[in-house]
């Protein structure tokens, strides 16, 4: 079940950094920490008949903490740069949840990990403005 969830995920992930590669909007920044927490919500969503029929009570926690992690950079999108370190902290904390339960539905969570870690690059990194 877990596994056509992560390939489910991947795929959503992949087909983000397309449209992004293709179009390159102008808040291409919103869009990837939209699409971040979409994906990880949906993950959840789908992962949740599972993970109660086997955890029981203890899926509030095995499925919130990763939704909860995703929804902390669109929160925290005040400045760039404590948006890059909300990323940042969204992409860790993923990361790790998602590592701590890769045995079970911790691997599913694990491919949006990679798009918050490219939203921070983007908020911390320094413009470059072209030289006229």
């Amino acid at each position: 079940m877990t596994s056509f969830v992560t390939l489910g995920a991947l795929a959503a992930v992949a087909a983000v950094g397309l449209l992004l590669l293709i179009r390159r909007p102008a808040a291409a920044q919103r869009l990837v920490r939209l699409a971040g927490l979409v994906i990880t919500v949906l993950v959840a969503a789908v992962l949740t008949p599972w993970t109660v029929q086997d955890s029981g009570a203890a899926a509030g926690y095995l499925l919130g903490v990763p939704v909860l992690a995703a929804t902390v950079p669109l929160l925290a999108k005040r400045s760039a740069r404590s948006a890059g370190i909300a990323d940042l902290i969204a992409a860790a904390v993923i990361c790790g949840w998602g590592l701590l339960l890769a045995l079970g539905i911790g691997m599913a969570f694990l491919p949006v990990v990679p798009l918050y870690v490219v939203s921070a690059i983007r908020s911390v990194a320094p413009r470059i403005s072209p030289l006229s």
